[in-house]
């Protein structure tokens, strides 16, 4: 059975989030690290020069920012962003992200119960 995921949800374990990704040169490379019903967490690798448009999400979400730099827009603010730092989204916020350089973030994205 193929391993989905670089973490088990039913059982503990470690993982690096600084490894290289492969095949990143010219794109943008997702891996999920851990996926429960109300939790998403993925590790993406940016090429420099790569961008994604605009878009929401219905999750709240935190990107964490591992190495490099990035510009996060947020509406109509734009985060310039660098290793160590962590911005937040609230669920249906309208971001944009761009990479000036090659960079890496870690995105957790929470789904909260309805109200």
């Amino acid at each position: 059975m193929k391993k989905t995921t670089l973490l088990s949800s039913a059982e503990s374990g470690a993982c690096s989030l600084l490894e290289p990704a492969a095949n990143v040169a010219h794109g943008i490379v997702s891996r999920a690290v851990l996926t429960t019903p109300a939790l998403r967490i993925t590790l993406f690798h940016f090429a420099a020069g790569q961008e994604l448009s605009e878009h929401t999400s219905k999750a709240r979400a935190l990107a964490q920012i591992l190495t490099g730099t990035c510009k996060f827009s947020v509406g109509a603010t734009v985060h310039a962003l660098k290793a160590g730092d962590l911005l937040h989204l609230p669920p249906g916020a309208p971001h944009a992200v761009a990479a000036p350089e090659a960079f890496s973030m870690l995105l957790t994205q929470i789904t909260e119960p309805a109200a």
